[in-house]
């Protein structure tokens, strides 16, 4: 899946899709007088870019930049676990009686959390998505409407999951703004 990204000049919507046209989105439309906010549409949060070269120079670099090459990691005897399949060590905190559970199960402490963690995905993925698409409507609604009428309203509406409300409290703000948020919130779901 794509990440998309949304761009407002002010409370007007400019263009959404890949980092790369809405950021030549943002270049057509520089000169405006209105702030120009960029937001991821995952997590609602905004993006800062830099976009001091040409279009053409922006556009090439967000289609092939890739994260920086990690430092070279000084060569260790191999010990366990599997790094074929992408297992990462890390520390967990459990109480005694945590570990003599994981202990006792088949495959041992290891195969069991996995095991558990792959259950808990599967049984609250719904939930899971709800609350990511609240907290995306609710940091976009932050950075762009915390001084608008209702604003507090709506943010306990939008966590109460009345999305009805919600709807309600926010109809009178501009319709890119309001439209956007309503799209957060209900993301994989209908009003």
């Amino acid at each position: 899946m794509i990440e998309t990204f949304t761009v407002f000049e002010g409370a007007r919507r400019l263009a959404t899709g890949p980092l790369a046209e809405v950021a030549l989105a943002v270049k057509r439309a520089d000169g405006t007088h209105a702030p120009i906010m960029i937001f991821n549409d995952r997590t609602g949060r905004p993006v800062d870019l830099d976009l001091r070269e040409t279009g053409a120079a922006v556009a090439s670099r967000l289609h092939v930049e890739a994260p920086p090459a990690p430092e070279p990691a000084t060569v260790e005897p191999r010990g366990r676990g599997r790094p074929r399949l992408g297992v990462v060590a890390r520390e967990v905190t459990l109480l005694p009686r945590h570990w003599e559970w994981l202990n006792a199960q088949p495959g041992g402490a290891s195969v069991a959390l996995r095991k558990l963690v792959d259950e808990a995905r599967r049984t609250s993925g719904d939930k899971d998505r709800a609350r990511e698409a609240r907290d995306a409507a609710y940091h976009f609604m932050s950075a762009m409407a915390g001084n608008f009428p209702h604003f507090e309203e709506a943010s306990r509406a939008l966590f109460a999951d009345d999305l009805r409300r919600f709807a309600e409290l926010i109809a009178d703000w501009p319709a890119d703004i309001r439209d956007h948020a309503i799209g957060l919130a209900y993301r994989d779901r209908s009003p």
